[in-house]
């Protein structure tokens, strides 16, 4: 878990009434589009052991049940000794690739900078810290942010709601004052069991997935600043 350098401040802040204070952010799939990488890893390492994983699989199993991908190679026999073998190669293909290309979603750039400095902001992934520094050094994310969880900061990843519920004590704000932005089920049940409220925003990859616990289901990030703020009184100033 680490914090931005700096303090935020807001400067000529328009007359919104804020409907929240603290706004978390999915990474994959909503911020970055590094779910194909993901697949791209888990596939070419997999097939090395005569394993197939396709996208139909990962996308209704791993997206939207959280179903992990070593799962189905317990089924196919192999053992825990090479499942841990494997599963660092993954995680350094993964690292290879990002190291790479990391494409941000359209329209991330130009919402961050249209909420920044008027609420606490927060990333909430279930990347391990060192392939998320990664993301954020090939991107100009971090600037943004005012804290990051990754899954080395939790006990249990995501559908879990270990990493939201650490999410809303580091904000410093309450439950009802905060809003996670998911693209995938197993993000949306995350927060739901929280007890946070969550917007769902699916990926090219999980429009199919079952979104009806959401509270909101928005078709592009770009429509978030008209879902977060309405005409009222000036928001206070968020310091780090």
């Amino acid at each position: 878990m680490s914090r931005s350098d700096g303090k935020v401040s807001i400067s000529a802040v328009p007359p919104w009434r804020m409907s929240f204070k603290a706004i978390f952010f999915d990474s994959d799939g909503l911020l970055v589009d590094t779910e194909r990488i993901n697949l791209q890893a888990t596939h070419e390492i997999f097939s090395s052991i005569g394993v197939e994983i396709s996208w139909d699989w990962y996308i209704r199993e791993n997206l939207q049940k959280g179903r992990s991908s070593f799962e189905l190679a317990r089924e196919k026999g192999i053992s825990e000794t090479e499942i841990e073998k494997l599963w660092w190669l993954r995680e350094k293909r993964i690292e290879e690739l990002l190291k790479e290309n990391v494409p941000v979603i359209d329209g991330v750039y130009e919402v961050l900078e249209k909420i920044q400095g008027k609420f606490v902001l927060g990333v909430v992934t279930s990347r391990r810290k060192e392939p998320f520094e990664t993301i954020l050094n090939k991107t100009d994310l971090r600037r943004f942010f005012q804290f990051f969880i990754t899954r080395d900061d939790v006990e249990n990843i995501k559908p879990h709601p270990d990493p939201y519920l650490k999410a809303v004590e580091f904000s410093g704000e309450r439950k009802e004052d905060c809003v996670a932005l998911e693209d995938s089920q197993r993000g949306v049940q995350s927060a739901k069991d929280a007890g946070i409220t969550c917007f769902a925003i699916p990926s090219e990859l999980t429009r199919e997935h079952y979104f009806s616990t959401a509270d909101k289901v928005l078709n592009s990030i770009r429509e978030l600043p008209e879902h977060l703020m309405s005409p009222g009184s000036i928001h206070a100033s968020v310091m780090d």
